[in-house]
């Protein structure tokens, strides 16, 4: 997979050394480390693009621009601030703001010049100096200046969720040195906060000052994007038009993108009534994420006609551990050897025989399709790693690495029954009249598990069955979109379908994820606090130059968090599943990590042979 590459080393090519000496902006302290000045910024390897590259290798740098792309969402929005500290916002609202530099679909975590031409940072990792394009304007027309970006970043910390301010903690400091030249200064060696940094959505103080960033917004805000909302119905669609003189449009790391003159988003309550109307052409692209759907929805003349084109693009791309989420706060799932037992009760093997017309793998991993997933034995780099806290782990985690159980798709799983049942009965849980009861209070076993998709409804309901077989009751908690957030939020479930997100590497934002100071943090959606995860995430933050030493702590902390089973593994795929109405071109070459619709345009030939 070309994708390894950006693990293979850390030295950025085409990058101009000096000696801090020669900066005025520095401390006496500092003059004796190199700093590096460069377009661009790798938070591993090289980048894939030097200084002089003109466009992305899959965008078309000649693509027309014009027509309307119209895409569909599940749920509904009342605020248009991606920010607040409450609401549901517009699904495209981040758009309305650029970034200091920008990152594009072929690489992870390497970026490339926006709003910033270029940057600054020394060898240690403990600041780094943004140099702004002079060119660059919010919608308005206002300049974007360093002032912005200071402001920006207090108004963060200062009225922003709590998960921004844990991650950005380590910055100490952040200081205009000039009209277009801004410093952010860490309290540590911390490469993965330059690129936090560079990825900063810029606001225009002029426009924020005198509003509270932690509330809702109900009408659109001045950007400093390409598109802004010209035309919107609260909770049911919003339209977003392309700025013919957005100022970044000729920017190597824009052009021949975002090609639409307009994008609008349609709101559905549900994906049923979504795919409906999708097929009767009210919406243009669709992403199929429901194998049923995808093997038997589409059976209509507008397909084989060939007015709809139904694809499958392969790809590897490192996946994301969805999953059954336990909430180990709450009293049933505190106990390892509980969740060990539900974890049993999952039958994925007829699920995907039945359900999923076989198209489907089982998650097994936190580092899914990278070189960090966890295999066979620990090695004696990760024992290493792992003695230290022997008295504190399962004795499993020094073996084999756990998988979820496989099986036949028959529907037979007395074999898991039984070992569930024994696990149970360990943790103080007995069958009486065919309920699972404490044994200790005679308490019976029930649970939510919490959702707000009725398609998730059909696959829950298989395993909730299974519960039943060995006495345990649980019961679905179905709410609207804005209910279910809220309650993630708050950790006001039982359980529930999410899960992690995908990591190409083990990175310094995992403490964002799994630590206990964190714990508030809406990622750690498990609700995780455990001394020894909290010890291999900061062993993660502290060795990101060491790349050995990073492979070891990566499968040794997915071998830690597997064998203390805070979620139950679902199931990927290895490709995407898209249809869209025959009215679009798109480049010959397809972005390593993404189905790359930004790069996509409108053919007015085809759309004229559509009838469109």
């Amino acid at each position: 997979m070309s994708w390894l590459r950006v693990f293979a080393g850390y030295a950025l090519v085409g990058v101009a050394l000096t000696t801090l000496a020669q900066e005025n902006d520095q401390t006496p302290a500092e003059q004796s480390v190199e700093i590096i000045k460069s377009h661009a910024f790798a938070e591993r390897g090289d980048p894939k693009y030097g200084a002089d590259f003109t466009h992305f290798a899959y965008a078309n740098p000649n693509a027309p621009k014009g027509g309307e792309l119209v895409l569909a969402t599940i749920g509904t929005y009342d605020s248009f601030n991606r920010y607040a500290s409450r609401g549901d916002a517009e699904v495209n609202s981040e758009a309305f703001y650029d970034s200091l530099m920008i990152g594009n679909d072929d690489e992870i975590g390497v970026y490339y010049p926006l709003i910033a031409q270029s940057l600054e940072y020394p060898s240690d990792f403990r600041w780094v100096i943004f140099n702004l394009n002079p060119a660059a304007r919010h919608q308005d027309g206002e300049p974007i200046t360093a002032e912005d970006v200071v402001f920006t970043f207090d108004k963060f910390m200062e009225e922003g969720v709590a998960f921004v301010k844990q991650r950005y903690a380590d910055v100490t400091g952040v200081e205009a040195l000039g009209e277009h030249r801004v410093k952010f200064s860490f309290g540590s060696s911390n490469k993965d906060l330059i690129g936090s940094m560079a990825s900063l959505p810029i606001l225009p103080k002029h426009y924020w000052a005198s509003r509270n960033f932690s509330e809702p917004l109900s009408e659109p805000p001045l950007g400093s994007g390409a598109y802004r909302v010209s035309d919107y119905k609260m909770g049911q669609s919003a339209t977003y038009e392309r700025l013919k003189d957005y100022w970044a449009q000729d920017l190597p790391s824009r052009k021949g993108l975002m090609n639409f003159d307009k994008i609008r988003y349609d709101y559905y309550r549900d994906d049923t009534v979504s795919l409906e109307a999708f097929k009767a052409g009210e919406f243009d692209f669709r992403r199929e994420s429901v194998a049923k759907q995808w093997a038997e929805g589409y059976q209509v003349p507008a397909v084989t006609q060939g007015k709809i084109v139904k694809e499958e693009l392969e790809h590897s791309i490192p996946q994301a551990m969805q999953a059954f989420v336990f909430n180990t706060q709450f009293k049933h799932f505190q106990d390892r050897r509980v969740r060990q037992a539900l974890n049993l009760m999952l039958d994925f093997g007829w699920l995907n025989k039945n359900l999923f017309y076989s198209s489907y793998d089982r998650n097994e991993s936190y580092f899914e399709n990278t070189p960090f997933k966890a295999e066979g034995k620990p090695s004696d780099e990760e024992l290493a790693i792992l003695k230290p806290f022997e008295e504190q782990l399962p004795a499993e985690v020094f073996g084999e690495v756990w998988r979820p159980n496989k099986t036949d798709g028959s529907g037979r799983i007395r074999t898991e029954m039984r070992e569930a049942l024994a696990l149970l009965k360990s943790a103080g849980w007995e069958l009486k009249d065919k309920k699972l009861v404490n044994s200790a209070t005679g308490e019976a076993f029930s649970f939510e598990i919490l959702l707000y998709s009725p398609t998730m409804e059909r696959v829950t309901l298989p395993f909730i069955r299974n519960l039943e077989r060995i006495g345990i009751t649980a019961n679905i908690r179905m709410v609207d979109s804005s209910q279910y957030l809220n309650r993630l939020r708050s950790r006001d479930f039982d359980m529930t379908p999410q899960g992690y997100s995908a990591m190409p590497y083990p990175m310094t934002d995992m403490k964002i994820i799994w630590h206990s100071d964190y714990i508030d943090s809406t990622y750690n959606q498990a609700g995780v606090q455990d001394p020894v995860i909290d010890a291999l995430v900061e062993q993660i933050a502290a060795n990101q130059e060491n790349e050995d030493k990073l492979m070891a702590l990566g499968k040794a902390f997915d071998r830690v968090a597997l064998w203390n089973f805070y979620v139950i593994p679902q199931w990927h795929s290895d490709s995407f599943r898209i249809a869209y109405w025959n009215k679009f071109s798109r480049p010959d070459v397809r972005p390593q990590y993404s189905i790359g619709l930004d790069s996509w345009w409108y053919d007015s030939a085809k759309a004229k042979a559509l009838g469109k």
